[in-house]
């Protein structure tokens, strides 16, 4: 999608850019997959804060998202590209010959009217498709990737993302994140063909504080403006420095740059090279 540019009418108009939504075919969502979203800013049963610069946002319903597509050899006809308030990408709402209805991840490319499948074997390597990581060609870039059989897609779900099937050695597959970290997935794992849409989406400028409200974030307050006993930053007459060797959080835990990672997490014996490394 383009984006679009407004005349500096005012300051927050002067920077401030939208996509023009030319893919989006139907702004009302199916009813039957839908739901109702709880708004708790943040907070606990109790009313007390306990995730920060969380607030209310814009009424929204909640798309319920097929993540799994073990509708297998079953044809399902795209009906409408929408837009979803939910995440950055757009969503496709698909029709099976069945009748079933369910909503996908729309990747780039997918049109009105295209026909998907989904299985194990004899399907396609068409954009949207879906099917295991064994059925798929070496050098393929492909979204939606399920980390365990069955569970669902967990890797490269936001606008714009895709991996690259790099290798497959037995019961695994090697795939190169958007990071660049490779990693082993099992090849039973599901994964869709291309990437998925909306790939204007991180060209996007907020423009102003009252959007940002908009999408459920109260503001950010810097540590060196508070009062000591509110921050370990805080304090001092005037602009003062931290006073500390490194900068920390309101918890004095280190942070710019402070690994959180466990040392020996059981998932590091499934990357083969980390994001870092080159």
């Amino acid at each position: 999608m383009a984006i679009k540019k407004y005349n500096p009418t005012s300051p927050s108009r002067r920077f401030m850019t939208v996509t023009t939504f030319d893919e989006i075919t139907e702004k009302k969502p199916e009813r039957s997959l839908t739901q109702d979203i709880r708004e708790r800013a943040g907070r606990n049963n109790a009313g007390k804060i306990t995730v920060r610069h969380h607030g209310n946002r814009t009424k929204r319903k909640y798309r319920v998202i097929d993540f799994k597509r073990t509708r297998d050899n079953i044809p399902a006809r795209v009906v409408s590209i929408q837009y979803d308030p939910n995440r950055t990408a757009n969503i496709a709402l698909l029709s099976y010959a069945d009748g079933v209805k369910s909503y996908i991840l729309a990747p780039l490319g997918l049109k009105v009217d295209d026909v998907l499948y989904s299985g194990t074997e004899g399907i396609d390597i068409k954009v949207g498709n879906a099917m295991p990581i064994s059925a798929i060609p070496v050098g393929t870039m492909i979204h939606n990737i399920e980390m365990l059989p069955g569970r669902g897609a967990q890797l490269c779900r936001s606008a714009g993302a895709a991996a690259q099937l790099m290798a497959k050695e037995g019961d695994y597959s090697q795939i190169r994140l958007p990071s660049g970290e490779v990693r082993s997935v099992l090849a039973r794992c599901r994964a869709t063909i291309g990437q998925v849409g909306n790939i204007d989406h991180g060209n996007i400028s907020i423009g102003k504080a009252g959007r940002k409200r908009h999408m459920g974030w109260r503001p950010t307050v810097r540590g060196v403006v508070m009062n000591p006993v509110d921050h370990p930053h805080g304090g001092g007459e005037g602009k003062s420095p931290i006073g500390l060797p490194t900068p920390v959080t309101p918890w004095g835990k280190p942070t710019l740059g402070y690994k959180t990672r466990k040392k020996k997490n059981q998932s590091d014996k499934y990357i083969v090279r980390r994001r870092d490394k080159k």
